[in-house]
């Protein structure tokens, strides 16, 4: 049996905005860690505190206390240049509304992440495993949704970041499209060992994943395993 190995830790994570009597509490204490290659699905209703979560974890944010580490490496005592070179060189990030230049193709979108990586990978066999090659001369106004989103994973992956974030990454999406994305999610973690994050309203999705992790009003509330993730390919809402 293969030893879980942790690659995401967080300790006693606080956050608020605001002061005196406008002040919010977003995040009250949150202990959790997330093993190397697995996929997590983070659910909750809005105002949980999830978009905070992720903005700290992916290095946007700065917590008030508490501790972040990611493969070993405390986030929280990093400067904002030090943040900036671990979203760099760890991260890839992927939004609910893509985010391309609209005046690069989809290709040169994809090489944007490769030139700031130090370790990237293959830009045209990765368009091939995204299904994007006959699209790489195309610009993002010329093709759908769901390859515009499939660009802005290529864009994300391409840098072989060790941690993969997803806010949202289906919902601009119609259904056929949106497990199209997760299947492709299941198989880049399956082929490239990312771990992979993934917030979303959508509940379904947490059938596919590794780890279910659920916020509400700034607090954990539980924190499963899933003994038998199905594929992606088998989702239905």
């Amino acid at each position: 049996m293969i030893e879980s190995e942790p690659y995401l830790e967080v300790s006693c994570l606080k956050k608020h905005y605001g002061e005196e009597g406008s002040r919010v509490d977003v995040l009250k204490g949150i202990d959790l860690t997330v093993d190397r290659g697995e996929i997590c699905v983070l659910l909750g209703p809005s105002g949980s505190g999830k978009s905070t979560f992720l903005n700290i974890i992916g290095g946007l944010e700065h917590a008030d206390s508490g501790t972040v580490r990611v493969d070993g490496c405390e986030l929280t005592e990093r400067s904002d240049a030090q943040l900036g070179e671990y979203r760099r060189s760890q991260l890839g990030f992927v939004f609910q509304f893509y985010n391309l230049l609209g005046d690069l193709t989809v290709r040169e979108n994809i090489e944007v992440g490769a030139h700031i990586s130090e370790n990237p990978l293959d830009v045209d066999e990765l368009m091939e495993s995204l299904g994007l090659w006959e699209h790489r001369f195309k610009f993002p106004s010329q093709i759908s949704g769901g390859q515009q989103q499939r660009c802005a994973i290529g864009r994300a992956l391409v840098k072989n970041p060790g941690l993969l974030l997803c806010d949202e990454p289906t919902g601009a999406l119609d259904y056929k499209t949106s497990k199209e994305i997760l299947c492709l999610m299941e198989r880049v973690n399956r082929q490239y060992g990312c771990t992979v994050v993934i917030v979303t309203h959508n509940a379904s999705i947490k059938h596919m994943a590794h780890r279910i992790l659920r916020l509400r009003d700034g607090r954990l509330v539980s924190n499963e395993k899933n003994a038998s993730p199905i594929a992606a390919s088998e989702l239905s809402w």
